[in-house]
């Protein structure tokens, strides 16, 4: 079972910045894909990045360009930097792992608690 924890969420002005992280039990982000989601109220889970064990990376249209996804291999980590954010970015922000190269949340079994992110 993969135990994932995510923080580095807060409240921030349109145009800052953020990095969030993500802390995977074992050696789960060896063994699986790591994405990055977000859910606003009464919206949808979407996902917005994902990265493989070699560093190949895929974002959402929506957040191309301000988001970039990375890892610390050796602390199994998972960082998502988030620049000229919006207030449109607020939500919860939540990493999960697959083993499909997807960006769609039904298709990763292993879920964190979340991270909220606020922007005004």
């Amino acid at each position: 079972h993969v135990q994932l924890v995510e923080s580095g969420g807060g409240s921030v002005q349109t145009g800052g910045s953020l990095t969030l992280s993500c802390v995977a039990s074992g050696n789960s982000i060896r063994t699986y894909f790591v994405g990055w989601f977000r859910q606003a109220p009464g919206k949808k889970r979407e996902g917005i990045a994902i990265m493989n064990s070699i560093g190949s990376e895929r974002y959402a249209d929506s957040v191309k360009g301000r988001v970039t996804i990375s890892k610390d291999a050796a602390n199994n980590t998972v960082d998502l930097h988030m620049i000229d954010l919006k207030p449109e970015d607020t939500a919860m922000y939540y990493c999960a792992t697959s083993k499909l190269w997807s960006l769609e949340s039904s298709d990763f079994p292993y879920w964190g608690r979340g991270t909220q992110v606020t922007v005004s």
